[in-house]
């Protein structure tokens, strides 16, 4: 087990120790007002304007109107509701949602991302609070939560799904922000192909749970690798964690040890099978990721499994949902959905990115 993970479940773990949930406002203290005390320092508030791309049209019947929200104006009070903080990438979107300038936010989430009945009942209490203005929402189940999203808009509440680039929410929805995952792993798989010259590679995937963002990510690399020398020869379920992507890594290498890529749906994957990489012996190996955790950044930096992946900044991700939310509760904006940018980490660009730790969460190990 790597020092990184450690650090990274220890944080995680005893923030929420003996609850199981964890509720976090903007100022960094717990719901009840204990300091949460474990978070690694605030990210700064942005000292330039925020900025997004400019929204496209959701697919036709999946734009909620704003006649809908019941904001009268003011300081608006967002309640941002993860599926999980077990990913340090969610709680990375709330470092940089809870900086916008000119609103309040806090996270209500359980630990456990399969802990789907936690979340309905968190979604369910914001949509009952008169203090709450607006959600921001993250789920790898959309069609379990579509019910209550509707109840959430029909009660006056803006709502905004985030991390995703789903045009066809099973409900109305105000705006969604992410980035388009299928073309981002294809450019992924277009770019590792390239970096061996197209010389032929068996392939092992890890996919995530079954959802629509396990779909995106694995079809786009599919896409990526359609018509090359490259091969699928087996795929597992990782689990979306580091230790599962680990026990997933380590059954398919023992499998099938004439594998030498594996793609991962997912950095935590992607850092569990570097570990189990390393346990087999395996230096041979092009192991990729996907979303832009600092573990996953700092491995590639130094050399330690992980091959590359793509960075698609969670604490911008955050800012841009913060502001759009803002602009669309002032009808600034009309809605859709906002695309967000991704960059694709190797060694070439990885200390560059960790010599700003401002934008990322957890902040790295060490200063680069």
């Amino acid at each position: 087990m790597s020092a990184t993970f450690s650090r990274r479940h220890f944080i995680a773990s005893f923030a929420l120790l003996g609850t199981g949930v964890v509720a976090l406002s903007a100022c960094g203290t717990t719901k009840g007002g204990t300091p949460s005390g474990t978070q690694t320092p605030d990210i700064e508030t942005p000292t330039k304007p925020i900025t997004y791309t400019a929204p496209t049209a959701l697919d036709a019947g999946s734009q909620a109107g704003l006649d809908t929200v019941t904001f009268k104006g003011g300081t608006p009070n967002i309640a941002y509701l993860p599926m999980g903080t077990e990913f340090n990438y969610h709680v990375a979107l709330f470092e940089g949602l809870k900086t916008v300038p000119g609103a309040k936010s806090f996270m209500l989430s359980p630990y456990s991302g399969s802990d789907q009945a936690a979340q309905i009942g968190m979604l369910q209490d914001v949509t009952a609070r008169a203090d709450v203005d607006a959600i921001v929402l993250i789920s790898f189940d959309e069609h379990s939560l579509a019910p209550l999203v509707k109840r959430a808009v029909e009660a006056g509440k803006l709502v905004l799904i985030v991390n995703s680039d789903i045009p066809n929410y099973p409900t109305p929805v105000h705006g969604v922000v992410g980035v388009k995952q299928r073309a981002a792993n294809k450019a992924l798989a277009k770019w590792a192909i390239d970096s061996v010259d197209g010389k032929a590679r068996k392939v092992g995937v890890l996919d995530g749970e079954p959802s629509y963002l396990a779909t995106e990510r694995a079809g786009g690399f599919e896409d990526g690798i359609a018509g090359s020398a490259w091969k699928i020869v087996s795929r597992v379920n990782g689990g979306w964690s580091v230790d599962k992507g680990n026990t997933a890594a380590m059954d398919l290498l023992q499998a099938h040890p004439d594998i030498q890529v594996l793609f991962a749906a997912n950095d935590y994957m992607a850092e569990g099978a570097a570990l189990a990489a390393r346990s087999l012996g395996r230096t041979d190996l092009t192991i990729l990721g996907y979303d832009g955790d600092t573990a996953a950044i700092e491995s590639i930096a130094n050399n330690q499994g992980v091959t590359a992946t793509t960075n698609t900044s969670p604490v911008e991700m955050g800012r841009a949902a913060g502001q759009f939310v803002i602009d669309l509760l002032n009808a600034k904006t009309e809605g859709g959905y906002v695309n967000g940018p991704t960059e694709i980490v190797t060694s070439k660009n990885a200390l560059s990115i960790l010599r700003h730790p401002s934008d990322l969460y957890p902040a790295p190990s060490k200063k680069y």
